[in-house]
């Protein structure tokens, strides 16, 4: 059974660091395309996402430079590394997962990815 469990979200500063962590059990990691998405308000927008089996690490350009996708295979977590946070970085992250390989595209576009996690609120205060 897959599971997604993220953590790592709360309150800071412009400027500060925060590392999100996603806790993934019942798949294997590097067959899976695994993904970051916010929310903040009704819409939800792609921020990250990694497909081992593919080589490819993709990020929005509302967060290139400033965020950094990654796998810990001995953990088994996907970690998000958010540096420089601005207020509008503000939401509920979600971590998902889906077998299609192909979804880890330039952007990351939203997608109904298989699997999601609970969320976890990020709160960025000016």
């Amino acid at each position: 059974q897959v599971q997604l469990a993220e953590s790592g979200g709360g309150l800071v500063q412009a400027g500060d660091s925060l590392r999100l962590s996603c806790a993934a059990s019942g798949f294997t990691l590097e067959d899976y395309v695994i993904a970051w998405f916010r929310q903040r308000g009704r819409e939800r927008e792609g921020v990250a996402c990694i497909s081992s089996n593919y080589g490819s690490i993709q990020y929005a350009d509302s967060v290139k430079g400033r965020f950094a996708i990654s796998i810990d295979g001995a953990k088994k977590t996907i970690d998000l590394q958010m540096n420089s946070l601005k207020p509008e970085d503000t939401a509920t992250y979600y971590c998902a997962t889906d077998e299609v390989p192909t979804l880890c595209i330039e952007n990351v576009p939203y997608y109904d990815y298989d699997y999601w996690g609970r969320g976890t609120q990020v709160i960025v205060s000016s």
